[in-house]
């Protein structure tokens, strides 16, 4: 349990938050949201100790342990992979290398047998017979193999690193587990892992997890809690109950001539169809949990401000789309992304690709938009098709000092008043327009690109990983408008619930062809018959 009392975080002039007091309770799951900059990390580093609170305590559950998922990845470099894990339970490891010490001597003084007693007792009360061999299970559900584990953090790459911390952080079950972007870097194989983990969590374990990833906050959460404008508030439900339930709210709040019993009522049937619809998933301990929480009381509107996002269409695609023949393309390092690519892209279409190396899918998408020439084969856009791409690194976009204003300018007609007007809906106000684009972050980027396609009136998007950067809100806006879209969309994504709503052909790119299917996305990665194709042929089996 993680108590927090009076809390207050700001940095110079710029309050966070203050006045936080909030209870995360044992055997509950947190889900924390929030606009990029609103303070999730901050809260978790304040939590952890990491950071100093300007005013106001947090305080855990007296004996109680805390595990976070550290970011510092090499930080244990100088460590065994298996070490590195054990760390995770510090007690347990202070324990082992004492005991070792001990051990270690030529003679023991009755001194030295009175403690080794002791630490023998706490060791095997804190399950230290079986901690290695957990540690190692832990380290293989992660996709660490065994011939791993005794090597050093210093030889592994940054994606295994990733895992190995992952490990650490839920090593020996800890009463409070912080995870922070837990599944960045993580394939959807793991990520299920995790979520099936975190979906059976302890009565007597707290966690706490920030995610820009809707399924993944959906799939663990049993209360959610978000950070909007300086307040902080815990909500019953995952993220797409606070997301329906406070559109719904807000479209009641607009309603003047809806009575109070007639508003009850409708939230009463809402919250009736979601608990329905949860129950018929995957049933986790999390998920009834959640269900049996929600409530009226809590469901009020958000002010969350969302990007408008609108892709109108200059005219009406034809019949032919895109045709690929054989088409091939190898790697720098000669490791062939794809090869013999065949695929027809029907009228209408919305496309997603896959591949075990994502390498493949922007090297895909730059020969088809003519930025890099194909080691094979060929395509052919239809005569009637106009497309916008945004490319997976839009560094040479924003090599000017230009502000925001000239910047969009380039890109389609229209006025000075105009181009606000589209950084406007692109939650761009007041004297952020003239900022300069050398000088913009990350989601800022991302959303100016947003803007520029939309610009350029086209009927067919490419869009390589569209979500990268993006916070919970211009990535919901954005998935939205992709499902209401009318022409056709190619693009890749490693975002679970984006790809599921979005896409209803799914094309899988490796180095023996490709696997075409017209199904939706939780089925076609859960075919058992697709599973072994695929290890087929990428010549896994």
């Amino acid at each position: 349990m993680i108590t927090l009392t009076n809390l207050a975080i700001q940095f110079g002039k710029r309050v966070l938050y203050k006045d936080v007091n909030i209870k995360f309770t044992r055997g509950n799951i947190f889900g924390i949201i929030g606009a990029n900059g609103a303070g999730k990390s901050t809260l978790l580093r304040a939590i952890s100790g990491d950071l100093e609170p300007n005013h106001g305590t947090v305080e855990l559950g007296s004996g109680e342990r805390l595990s976070i998922l550290e970011q510092d990845h090499f930080k244990y470099d100088e460590f065994r992979v298996i070490d590195t894990v054990l760390m995770g339970h510090q007690p347990l490891w202070e324990n082992m290398n004492e005991r070792d010490r001990l051990y270690s001597k030529a003679e023991m003084t009755e001194q030295d047998g009175n403690l080794a007693a002791e630490l023998e007792e706490k060791f095997a009360e804190m399950n230290g017979w079986e901690a290695e061999s957990n540690a190692a299970q832990l380290l293989q559900n992660l996709g660490i193999q065994d011939n791993m584990h005794q090597k050093m953090m210093s030889e592994l790459s940054n994606n295994e690193k990733v895992r190995v911390m992952l490990a650490k952080a839920l090593f020996g079950k800890p009463d409070n587990l912080l995870l922070d972007e837990p599944t960045n870097d993580l394939d959807l194989d793991t990520v299920e892992w995790l979520e099936d983990y975190l979906g059976e969590i302890d009565e007597t374990q707290t966690v706490l997890v920030v995610s820009h990833d809707r399924h993944f906050l959906d799939s663990v959460s049993t209360q959610t809690i978000d950070i909007d404008f300086g307040k902080v508030t815990v909500f019953s439900g995952n993220y797409s109950f606070w997301y329906e339930s406070s559109q719904l709210a807000l479209r009641q709040a607009q309603n003047q001539k809806m009575k109070a019993d007639e508003k009850r009522k409708q939230l009463e049937e809402f919250i009736r169809r979601f608990s329905a619809n949860v129950a018929k998933s995957k049933q986790t301990t999390s998920r009834k949990k959640m269900i049996d929480k929600l409530n009226v009381e809590e469901i009020r509107p958000s002010s969350r401000k969302y990007p408008g996002i609108i892709f109108p269409m200059d005219r009406e695609p034809g019949n032919q789309i895109l045709e690929v023949e054989k088409l091939k393309a190898v790697d720098q390092d000669g490791t062939v992304l794809f090869d013999d690519i065949n695929f027809n892209i029907e009228k209408g279409q919305k496309v997603v690709f896959l591949s075990h190396n994502p390498k493949a899918m922007t090297a895909l998408f730059n020969i088809i938009n003519g930025e890099r020439t194909a080691d094979a084969g060929e395509y052919k856009w239809g005569v009637t098709i106009t497309t916008a791409y945004l490319p997976l690194d839009n560094t040479e976009y924003f090599k000017s000092d230009e502000n925001l204003v000239d910047w969009l300018g380039k890109y389609g007609p229209g006025n000075e008043v105009m181009m606000k007007g589209y950084l406007g809906r692109m939650l761009f106000s007041g004297e952020e327009i003239l900022k300069k684009v050398n000088v913009l972050s990350g989601g800022e980027k991302m959303r100016c690109m947003i803007a520029r396609m939309q610009l350029q009136n086209a009927n067919c998007l490419v869009l390589d990983t569209p979500t990268n950067h993006l916070d919970l809100e211009s990535i919901q806006a954005f998935n939205n408008n992709l499902v209401q879209f009318q022409g056709n969309i190619l693009f890749s994504s490693h975002d679970h619930e984006f790809i599921e709503t979005v896409a209803d052909r799914i094309i899988e790119l490796t180095p023996n062809g490709v696997i075409d299917k017209l199904m939706p996305y939780d089925d076609y990665i859960h075919d058992e018959g697709i599973k072994e194709q695929r290890l087929k042929m990428y010549g896994m089996q």
